[in-house]
């Protein structure tokens, strides 16, 4: 006879265990099987590197030059004397 008997509620513990264990497996599984696949397809992967490619950027027009009227901003020394209604 053993000196301590099993308590039930380490046998549930136990299956409790074993079943998280078998879970995170599947998902541990699950993941390198989907990043085999992917790399697998290694033509179709880009990466994304925080870095703009030209060949993923929409078409520019033609650059535009400076503009014929420029506007100052208000408060700025360029448009106090265009405020007072006088010229530069």
């Amino acid at each position: 006879m053993p000196l301590q008997a099993e308590h039930e509620l380490h046998r549930r513990r136990s299956g409790r265990n074993i079943g998280l264990a078998l879970v995170l497996a599947a998902f541990v599984a699950l993941v390198f099987g989907l990043s085999i696949a992917k790399i697998r397809q290694g033509d179709l992967m880009q990466a994304f590197d925080h870095q703009q490619r030209a060949s993923v950027l929409p078409a520019e027009p033609a650059a535009a030059g400076p503009a014929a009227n420029p506007v100052a901003a208000p408060g700025t020394p360029a448009a106090a004397p265009a405020a007072a209604g006088g010229k530069p």
